[in-house]
């Protein structure tokens, strides 16, 4: 049995994880979200968003170490990835809307628990969606 996730055309995969087609990676697409985008401001996390270049939702994350262990780093980037993937792309998707968004971890971000940082990264994506900027 192979351990490779079949993906669809659309980037969604029939297992968990986020799909690689769906996922921000080049730095070249980071620096134009951070300089060119737009973005909202929540207490423990920044938005960049911009219209998708090719015609679907991405989604990409940035955890600064802000002097905190490894450890405690990749728990908010599992968790941020995950509500991505899980809410996300899922609500982008469903509103037709492609848009590249980018968050960005703040501070505050390594004491919030998953449900405030889902709260806010939902609220912000709604907003998206609905035409507020």
């Amino acid at each position: 049995m192979s351990s490779e996730r079949p993906e669809s055309d659309e980037g969604v995969t029939s297992g968990f994880g986020l799909p690689r087609a769906d996922r921000i990676r080049q730095r070249e697409e980071i620096r134009t979200l951070l300089d060119r985008g737009k973005r909202k401001k929540t207490k423990v996390l920044d938005v960049f968003f911009m219209p998708s270049p090719v015609a679907r939702p991405r989604f990409g994350v940035i955890v600064p170490k802000h002097r905190h262990r490894i450890v405690d780093r990749n728990r908010v980037r599992r968790r941020l990835k995950e509500i991505g993937r899980q809410e996300v792309l899922s609500r982008l998707r469903e509103r037709r809307c492609p848009v590249d968004v980018l968050v960005r971890a703040r501070r505050d971000a390594y004491g919030s628990g998953y449900e405030e940082l889902k709260s806010e990264l939902v609220r912000v994506v709604e907003g998206i969606c609905s035409g507020e900027s």
